[in-house]
């Protein structure tokens, strides 16, 4: 099968590998249409974030099931799926606290990082990593799953209260989730973004999903809005803005991956502000159930502006990439492994 390889000096490259084979008698065989680009696999090409050269990269993935092993009795030949690629144990003290992220037996285990992931033609899971597509849900809209439960796990790490107001900065892909949920969930949003172009498809966007409660806003000082309770830095090095942008007795969410990102903190005003800091990471098993349930009532197909084979990766990363003080060009970009994506 054709597959995007990580290579030493963080590239990405096209090569041929072994079709993976279900060995075990829960394996799925998944043929894989279409895999969303993470801002954390941008962030491994550019040295921000860390994987194992050799590995195929992608991990937001869609496709159809191809083959099954003996012990499969919830999933057919043919049925569409989403893939869960956080993978757990289910067995350790972490997963046995509910905090199946962090399970102790991560390493070698996170899909796209340090085990093969979905930048191929074909991947291999148990099935209990793997939920059948709602009918009438597009590949488009299933593949922004993943992302949603991210979004959840943050929300609820906040203790986000309904109807509460949630500022988010950053209005690429994660930050647009991060707003539909928010916003889906009762919460008055306010979106920072200080790239013209994601602003003007942002406002475009929360206008086309929601007819009022969401305000989109650029980045300059008269532009600041109200303090939040909530306040959620999807980009990963704006902790010191989401601070001061938090109300009184609020909770600052750092959700964006950077690990170059350092920020100054006064203790003091910590105290005297009552405030929270909160980093939840990615999700915990029970937020995709639920976020394959929300998925399938909101139009998260909108956020997806690109598509690009598997060949024409340099374009698509290309495409994500803010250059020659231009600025971004686009929002959701998809490699497509298989020609019947969407």
């Amino acid at each position: 099968m054709r597959a995007l390889v990580l290579t030493a000096d963080r590239r990405l490259e096209l090569a041929e590998r072994d079709r993976p084979q279900p060995k075990a008698p829960r394996d799925v065989l998944v043929r894989v249409v279409q895999t969303g680009i993470c801002g954390t696999d941008r962030s491994v090409l550019v040295g921000k974030f860390a994987a194992e050269p050799g590995v195929i990269m992608g991990h937001e993935a869609v496709g159809e099931v191809a083959e099954i092993g003996p012990d499969v009795t919830d999933l057919a030949i043919g049925d569409r799926v989403i893939v869960n690629p956080t993978l757990y144990c289910g067995r350790c003290i972490r997963c046995l606290r509910g905090q199946t992220n962090f399970c102790h037996r991560k390493t070698g285990n996170e899909i796209g990082i340090d085990r093969d992931g979905s930048y191929a033609e074909y991947i291999l899971l148990e099935d209990r990593f793997l939920h059948r597509i709602p009918d009438g849900v597009s590949y488009d809209r299933a593949v922004l799953t993943e992302p949603l439960a991210c979004v959840l796990n943050n929300l609820d790490s906040a203790g986000l209260t309904p109807g509460e107001p949630v500022t988010v900065i950053g209005a690429g892909p994660i930050g647009l989730v991060c707003a539909v949920a928010a916003r889906h969930l009762g919460s008055p949003v306010t979106l920072i973004e200080r790239d013209d172009f994601r602003r003007d498809q942002a406002r475009e966007l929360m206008k086309e999903f929601f007819p009022s409660d969401v305000t989109v806003v650029g980045a300059d000082p008269a532009d600041r809005p109200d303090r939040a309770p909530t306040v959620v830095d999807t980009v990963g090095n704006q902790l010191d803005t989401a601070l001061d942008l938090a109300d009184d007795v609020g909770t600052v969410v750092a959700m964006g991956y950077d690990s170059r990102a350092e920020a100054t903190v006064r203790p003091l005003e910590i105290l005297q502000r009552q405030l929270r800091i909160v980093g939840a990471g990615d999700y915990r098993g029970p937020h995709f159930p639920r976020a394959v349930e929300m998925a399938a009532r909101l139009p998260l197909e909108r956020l997806v502006t690109h598509r690009f084979p598997l060949e024409r990766h340099e374009e698509a990363f290309a495409a994500l990439a803010a250059s020659n003080g231009s600025g971004y060009s686009a929002l959701k970009v998809v490699l497509q492994s298989a020609e019947d994506a969407q």
